[in-house]
C-alpha cells in the first residue's frame, strides 16, 4: 500500500494544456469513400477486416528544426493522436493534432547526449478516394502538417535524459519526496549519470500523463504531463540483458540473454478501458533465438494491469508469444509498432529496413498485420519467465505453447496505392521514393454514419535524422542524404475497434 502520499506527490504532476486546432485546408474529395476495387478484405476468426486503401499522404522536410533548434527527425518511432483533438469539417476534411515521439537522436557516426521528446504536430487530413493519380505535390494537400512545439522528457531531480549509449548501471534505489516505490536498476550513461532512454512506443492517458516504451532497458516509463518520471515498469527476468548474470543494457552488443540490442519494446498499446497495457518485444529474445533473423520470429507480448498505476507498481498480468512474419529466405520481418483494436485483436507494423534510407531502394515488406492472442497460452508466472527456460529453441516454438494467430492485413507499398499519390518503391532515389523505416501507427473514426466500423489508420516514418541540412545539439551535420519525414492515412474496418475520446464530437 503506497497510498495518499504517493498520490499527493504525483498531483502536482497532472495539469494539462490546451488543445489550439489548425485551420482546415478545405479541399473536396471527388469522392465520400474509397473505390470499392481498391478493397482488399482478410478473415480473422469469422470476423472479416477490410483495408479500403491509402488515403492520404504527407510529410515534414527533412531539414526542417524544432524549437530547441535541432534538427525534426525520427518522429515516425511513435505518434499518437491527442484525446478530442479529431474533428470533422463541413467540407469533408478533418482537424487534428497527433503527438510525434523521435527516438535516440541523429546517431549515425554513434550515440549522442540527446534529451527524449515529444512534439505536438497540427494536421488537416483530406481524403482522397479518386482512382487517378495524383501529383506528388497534389498528394501533399491531403495531409497538411504543421509543427507547434516540443516536450522534453526528464528523470529523477529533474535531470534530462540521454541517448547516449547505457554503458553503466544505477542501482535500485527508493524514491525519496514520499514516493515509497523503488525504482528498479536503471540504464545511465557513466559520462554524465543521466538516464539513457531510447524511446519507442507511445499511450496519451485521459489524465494527461503518458507512457514510454524503451529500447535500451526494456523499460517502459510513466510520465507527467510536463515530462517528468513518475514511475519505472521492468519486465520479467527473461526479457532483461543480462551477460553472466548482470544486467548489461548496452545496445552496441548482444547480451547472454534477454532483449536482443536494439530490439527492445517497439510496440506500446493501451485498451480501450485504458486499463491494459500491452508490451511488443521488437523480436525473440537471444535465448529464444534473437541472435539470427532466421531463429528471432517468437517475440513476447505483455499486458500489463495500470489501473491504479499512480498509487501501485502496475502488475504484469498476460504474457504471449507472437509469430512474426518471414521473409522468402526465412528471416523474421521484425516488429516495430502495435496498436488495440479490440478485445484480443491488435495491429502489429511489421517490415525491412529498405526504401529511402535504407540498404536497398527497393522494399518487399511493409504491413500493419493482424494479431490475436484470445487462444494464446498465457505464459506469464512460468518457467518462460526464467532465461534459463527459452519458449523456442533454434526457431523452434516449445511444443506447449500456443502462439497467437497472425494474419496479413495492410500493405504499405502496393504499388496503385502508392502511384495514386505520386509516391513509388524501388528506384529511382528521390524525394518521391517511399521511407526505409515505418515504425507508428494510430487510429481515428471515419466518423461516417454508413460505415461505423470504418477507421483512418495513420503511420509515420523515422527518417534517421538524414538530411544534408541538419542540426543536432547546436552543431550542422550532413548525413549525406536527404530523407523527409513522411506520413501515410490508410482507410480500413476495423469490426468492434473503438479509437477511444480521440474525436471530439
Amino acid at each position: 500500500m503506497y497510498g495518499i502520499a504517493r498520490v499527493l506527490a504525483v498531483l502536482a504532476l497532472l495539469s494539462q494544456a490546451g488543445v489550439s486546432l489548425a485551420r482546415p485546408y478545405g479541399r473536396r474529395s471527388s469522392r465520400s469513400e474509397p473505390d470499392p476495387s481498391f478493397a482488399v478484405t482478410v478473415s480473422l476468426a469469422g470476423t472479416q477486416y477490410v483495408n479500403k486503401g491509402l488515403v492520404a499522404f504527407g510529410l515534414i522536410p527533412s531539414n526542417f528544426t524544432e524549437s530547441t533548434g535541432d534538427t525534426i527527425g525520427g518522429i515516425g518511432s511513435a505518434i499518437a493522436l491527442k484525446r478530442r483533438s479529431f474533428v470533422q469539417n463541413s467540407d469533408g476534411s478533418f482537424n487534428g493534432t497527433m503527438v510525434a515521439q523521435p527516438d535516440r537522436g541523429f546517431n549515425v557516426d554513434g550515440t549522442i547526449d540527446y534529451q527524449a521528446r515529444q512534439h505536438e504536430i497540427d494536421f488537416v487530413l483530406s481524403p482522397y478516394y479518386g482512382a487517378d493519380d495524383l501529383s506528388f505535390d497534389t498528394a501533399l494537400q491531403t495531409l497538411k502538417l504543421t509543427y507547434r512545439n516540443t516536450l522534453l522528457y526528464t528523470e529523477r531531480e529533474s535531470r534530462k535524459t540521454t541517448g547516449l549509449d547505457a554503458l553503466g548501471v544505477r542501482p535500485a534505489e527508493a524514491l525519496y519526496r514520499l514516493l515509497t516505490i523503488e525504482d528498479p536498476p536503471l540504464p545511465i550513461a557513466p559520462s554524465n549519470g543521466d538516464l539513457t532512454v531510447d524511446a519507442e512506443g507511445l499511450v496519451l492517458n485521459s489524465d494527461g500523463t503518458f507512457w514510454v516504451s524503451d529500447e535500451y532497458g526494456p523499460y517502459f516509463y510513466l510520465m507527467s504531463p510536463q515530462g517528468q518520471l513518475i514511475e519505472v515498469v521492468q519486465p520479467p527476468e527473461a526479457i532483461l540483458p543480462l551477460v553472466d548474470g548482470k544486467l548489461n543494457f548496452t545496445s552496441a552488443t548482444d547480451p547472454t540473454t534477454g532483449r536482443a540490442g536494439n530490439q527492445g519494446f517497439e510496440g506500446l498499446t493501451v485498451d480501450a478501458s485504458g486499463k491494459r497495457l500491452y508490451a511488443l518485444l521488437q523480436s525473440a529474445t537471444v535465448q529464444d533465438g534473437g541472435t539470427d533473423k532466421s531463429t528471432s520470429r517468437y517475440t513476447r507480448l505483455l499486458e500489463y494491469d495500470i489501473t491504479d498505476a499512480l498509487v501501485t507498481r502496475p502488475k504484469l498480468v498476460g504474457e504471449y508469444v507472437v509469430p512474426l512474419p518471414l521473409s522468402n529466405k526465412g528471416n523474421t520481418r521484425a516488429a516495430s509498432e502495435l496498436h488495440f483494436v479490440s478485445e484480443g485483436v491488435f495491429l502489429v507494423l511489421a517490415r525491412d529496413g529498405d526504401g529511402h534510407g535504407g540498404d536497398d531502394a527497393k522494399s518487399s515488406y511493409k504491413q500493419a498485420d493482424l494479431l490475436d492472442i484470445r487462444n494464446a497460452t498465457d505464459i506469464h508466472g512460468t518457467l518462460f519467465d526464467d532465461p534459463a527456460h527459452p519458449i523456442a529453441v533454434n526457431g523452434e516454438l516449445n511444443a506447449s505453447i500456443t502462439p497467437g494467430t497472425y494474419v496479413s492485413f495492410v500493405n504499405f507499398i502496393d504499388d496503385t496505392q502508392l502511384a495514386r499519390f505520386g509516391v513509388h518503391n524501388g528506384k529511382p532515389i528521390d524525394q518521391t521514393l517511399i521511407d526505409a523505416k515505418w515504425e507508428s501507427l494510430a487510429l481515428a473514426p471515419c466518423l461516417d454514419p454508413d460505415f461505423p466500423d470504418d477507421f483512418f489508420l495513420f503511420t509515420a516514418a523515422d527518417n534517421d535524422f538524414l538530411s544534408t541540412q541538419g542540426i543536432s545539439l547546436g552543431k550542422p551535420f550532413n548525413a549525406g542524404l536527404d530523407v523527409d519525414n513522411q506520413f501515410m492515412v490508410f482507410r480500413v474496418t476495423l469490426p468492434g475497434a473503438s479509437a477511444g475520446d480521440i474525436a471530439r464530437l
